[in-house]
């Protein structure tokens, strides 16, 4: 009973430290919402790390830095909107596109009546860093860089989170210069994650 009682207080402790750092994985469900792909979330995965500011009781924010590779697949419209050979390549005769990004969410923390359950909501920062079977380069067809928004849980466990969070993108990431078609290509995930907090 001293040893349980022991860890509970130690772990109650935790959630109210100033300052926390941590790591984080898992899966990420990513689609590309426009003209020419197909509809439905590709299973992908995202990992990366955090830090935790506790500003106040009940509330505080975080900041991540975040590796995630974005899944999609093409459909038969696509070559009237892009024009590519790669697409019929031999390696790539399903018509898979790969994103790979690097982002920086900033988020607010909001406990929902406890410190251990919170409501995460805020911005995400993407860099496009590369891409595997795409457009003959993602720099011909994809920007550089997405604005989104995040809005999600997080349930903070001794020493174990675990996370969920809708990803919405705002910025339309087609390079308008190369793609023929005037639709808007919007990045979308959900992302799952299990992770270890210090």
């Amino acid at each position: 009973m001293a040893v349980l009682g022991l860890t509970a207080f130690s772990s109650a402790h935790a959630q109210d430290r100033l300052l926390r750092f941590g790591f984080k994985g898992g899966a990420n469900l990513g689609k590309l919402d426009g003209t020419g792909y197909q509809d439905g979330f590709k299973l992908g995965y995202h990992l990366g790390g955090f830090a935790q500011v506790n500003l106040v009781k009940g509330f505080g924010v975080q900041g991540e830095l975040i590796f995630s590779s974005t899944k999609t697949k093409t459909t038969d419209k696509f070559s009237e909107i892009y024009n590519t050979d790669n697409l019929n390549d031999p390696d790539n005769n399903n018509k898979k596109i790969s994103l790979n990004y690097l982002s920086i969410p900033l988020l607010a923390n909001i406990n929902l009546g406890t410190p251990r359950l919170k409501l995460q909501v805020g911005p995400q920062f993407s860099a496009l860093l590369s891409d595997k079977n795409a457009l003959q380069g993602s720099k011909e067809a994809f920007k550089g860089g997405d604005v989104a928004g995040v809005a999600g849980l997080w349930l903070q466990l001794p020493i174990i989170n675990v996370s969920a969070r809708y990803i919405i993108g705002f910025t339309d990431v087609k390079n308008a210069g190369d793609v023929a078609n005037s639709s808007n290509w919007k990045n979308q995930a959900i992302q799952l994650g299990v992770g270890v907090t210090l």
